[in-house]
């Protein structure tokens, strides 16, 4: 089907996700060995799935193989083609998380440590990029405080891998926290009735909640739950993606560990019980919000568009970061036919067509 054939094509704003550790095969936490064609090859596939800026994941590690990490990265994004287009700035994912059994999820328990704002200052002090995200656990000793110093530096800070009640999450609002990583994941798999982590984030009306719409970490029914909870004013889709984001089922590279993508999705350690990021695209997740009947078309849209850029917006103007302006238009079934990033376009066949053939 011909894009000009297919009247009811729909033109909005790009997807931007905030979580992303990988894709099509290439881990950004991989360090030294991360090129800049690696980069443009998984920025093809993310931009492929209507993703037109996304920020670069790292999750937790000693501090100074935080540091080797982000600077390979850096120089990788700055010397590629789309990196400087599509990478505003990183994401970093810890080291302050709950070490705690379930808590830490894949992230390496012996690696987290308490909230330090002052490393987050040295980590970004030699990068081209800022960090524009940091997700910590509040309830450890010195989260307030650093919640309000990275405030002040003009991050954003979310609340994840974490154990905090309702008291500690009304504390980290009241700091300045905005934000719930992947909520309803990085927690045990049993947990108190009501009075635990995921209520007392869901209940706080100050933070935004992200979630993976993979069928995966969230049943699709306590998804439906949460969504409604928490409004879609302060909902939107994240992958939490890996470098087995895009690819077979298979064996992949993540932060110095081996995943594997299973033929049903699910992407773990081989034998570990622990789910390691996603195999998700957020398209797809769009797709799947809209299959479930949990929102329109526009409203799936929105959760990975709209919604995601009103969150970062601030933070990209404190920094004096200006996107390049975007576009995806959509097919029908929500299959991005043209993206338009800056000068780039890129024109697609659509794979719900009969007969797909490119726009």
């Amino acid at each position: 089907m011909s894009r000009a054939a297919d009247s009811s094509a729909a033109m909005g704003a790009g997807l931007l996700d905030l979580q992303v550790n990988g894709f099509g095969g290439v881990d950004f936490n991989a360090g030294a060995t991360l090129t800049p064609a690696a980069i443009d090859g998984a920025l093809e596939a993310l931009l492929a799935t209507g993703v037109t800026a996304f920020l670069p994941t790292v999750i937790t590690a000693p501090a100074a193989v935080l540091a080797a990490r982000l600077a390979a990265l850096d120089a990788a994004i700055a010397a590629s083609r789309l990196g400087p287009l599509m990478v505003p700035g990183y994401h970093l994912e810890g080291p302050f998380v709950n070490p705690g059994e379930g808590y830490h999820g894949c992230h390496p328990a012996e690696a987290a440590i308490a909230p330090d704002a002052g490393l987050i200052a040295a980590l970004e002090a030699p990068l081209a990029r800022p960090i524009l995200v940091v997700t910590l656990a509040p309830e450890l000793p010195g989260g307030g405080e650093a919640i309000r110093a990275l405030r002040a530096r003009g991050k954003l800070v979310a609340v994840g891998h974490s154990a905090a009640g309702f008291a500690e999450v009304a504390a980290a609002a009241d700091a300045g926290a905005t934000l719930s990583t992947h909520l309803g994941n990085g927690v045990p798999q049993e947990l108190a009735k009501l009075a635990n982590t995921i209520f007392a984030q869901l209940g706080e009306d100050r933070l935004s909640a992200g979630f993976i719409a993979d069928g995966i970490h969230l049943p699709p029914p306590a998804l439906k739950v949460l969504l409604r909870a928490k409004g879609p004013g302060r909902a939107f889709l994240v992958t939490d993606a890996t470098s087995a984001a895009a690819r077979p089922a298979g064996r992949y590279p993540f932060a110095g560990m081996t995943i594997e993508r299973g033929a049903d999705g699910v992407v773990r350690e081989p034998g570990g019980r622990y789910l390691a990021g996603s195999a998700l695209c957020l398209d797809a997740a769009v797709r799947n919000l809209v299959a479930w009947g949990f929102a329109s078309p526009e409203e799936a849209l929105a959760l990975a568009s709209t919604r995601p850029h009103a969150l970062l917006d601030p933070v990209l103007a404190a920094h004096g970061i200006t996107l390049p302006e975007s576009a995806v238009m959509w097919s029908p079934k929500l299959h991005p036919l043209e993206i338009r990033l800056g000068a780039e376009t890129r024109r697609l066949a659509d794979p719900s067509s009969p007969n797909p053939s490119s726009p």
